[in-house]
């Protein structure tokens, strides 16, 4: 028998590596589809033949079937429809392709510059004092203390021998994420709201996983702003909507008045400026126009709100329209939040390293 071998190349995949890559991309395009699996299928086809993606390894069909296999996809009245473990998938696969182009910290590993007494241990050390738990005491390093005024046939442990691990304080964090799902997040055909979504899932799915007894409730704002479920985010799709900046602010001071006493964040993810506010009446006021100074000072006012019932806003911009840079920077003023200009490649990026920052604090600062 005769074997042929090929030449060995980083880019060399086993058929299991290569399967889920494949099922990663199809996760991605049921994002830019909105959950629809037929359509991210049919998009699959042409890059497949553009690519070569599928090959008698294996073919298009065959990976529907594993699809199907696997539990991703199922045939519902003659559609192909994504099930609850696909959308788990989905979140599960944004979360890897966010800490992937993490450069500063990889996979797994959430720094803090703070320290005091908590329940994860670092791996720097200190001297002990009082208080300190016995379970942090670093063996190797009060052992070589001892050993350094002291042989071994005179062994005497003395209290400014003994060191402990450093701790960090970790404490509940109720999220509400507000995502703009105006007209303007797919205008001139950019498409803005598929990382978005990406980043919202992928922040779900973090919590989920690492911190689950945090709080993140998602909220979806166009002329008006709705709370929506983890399932419904994958299907989100944008409208021929306004931005109701100060709609969004006033759900999410609400749903965190509910979360008791918790660190309490928003993270606003948006690419232009508020132009619709309800009125007095209830009645909805839009204006496209430059920034009116009656919709940017009734959503200021809700800046302020969130500030004094402790809420800090985080503001994502992924956009720089003027207009925008303007606002975000007089909504930055009145909450004492924090704006990051972002691409929208740097998106999640920018939104991990502050999500996990806000969930730590110095113990010193619990104290009242």
């Amino acid at each position: 028998m005769r074997y042929r071998y090929s030449r060995w190349t980083e880019d060399s995949m086993t058929d299991e590596q290569r399967l889920q890559k494949m099922i990663s991309l199809f996760s991605y395009l049921l994002l830019q589809t909105s959950g629809d699996a037929e359509e991210a299928l049919q998009w699959l086809r042409q890059l497949g033949h553009e690519y070569e993606l599928f090959d008698k390894e294996m073919s298009y069909d065959e990976f529907i079937e594993k699809l199907k296999e696997l539990g991703y996809i199922e045939d519902a009245k003659d559609i192909i429809i994504i099930t609850a473990k696909g959308v788990q998938r989905i979140r599960e696969d944004a979360l890897r392709e966010i800490f992937s182009n993490m450069k500063k910290s990889p996979e797994g590993s959430h720094e803090s510059p703070h320290t005091g007494q908590g329940v994860d241990r670092l791996s720097e050390t200190k001297k002990y004092t009082f208080g300190d738990q016995p379970t942090n005491i670093d063996l190797t390093s009060t052992l070589t203390n001892v050993l350094r005024h002291d042989s071994l046939d005179e062994f005497k442990l003395e209290e400014d021998d003994i060191e402990v691990y450093e701790t960090e304080h970790m404490t509940n964090c109720a999220t509400v994420v507000l995502l703009d799902i105006s007209h303007s997040m797919i205008l001139y055909g950019e498409d803005r709201i598929t990382p978005a979504k990406q980043v919202s899932l992928a922040l779900a799915e973090l919590i989920r996983t690492k911190y689950p007894k945090d709080h993140l409730n998602t909220v979806v704002f166009g002329d008006d702003a709705k709370e929506i479920t983890l399932a419904e985010l994958p299907f989100v799709t944008v409208g021929p909507y306004h931005t109701n900046t100060r709609a969004a602010l006033r759900l999410a001071r609400s749903i965190l008045r509910r979360k008791g006493n918790v660190n309490k964040q928003v993270f606003l993810v948006t690419d232009g400026k508020p132009s619709a506010i309800f009125d007095d009446n209830g009645r909805l006021y839009r204006n496209s126009f430059g920034l009116d100074p009656r919709i940017v000072n009734k959503t200021l006012d809700e800046a302020v709100a969130c500030r004094r019932e402790r809420i800090v806003i985080s503001t994502f911009m992924v956009a720089k329209d003027p207009y925008l840079i303007n606002f975000v920077e007089e909504l930055t003023k009145a909450n004492k939040g924090r704006a990051y200009y972002s691409s929208l490649n740097k998106l999640g990026e920018y939104i991990f390293v502050d999500y996990i920052r806000n969930r730590r604090k110095k113990f010193n600062s619990a104290i009242p």
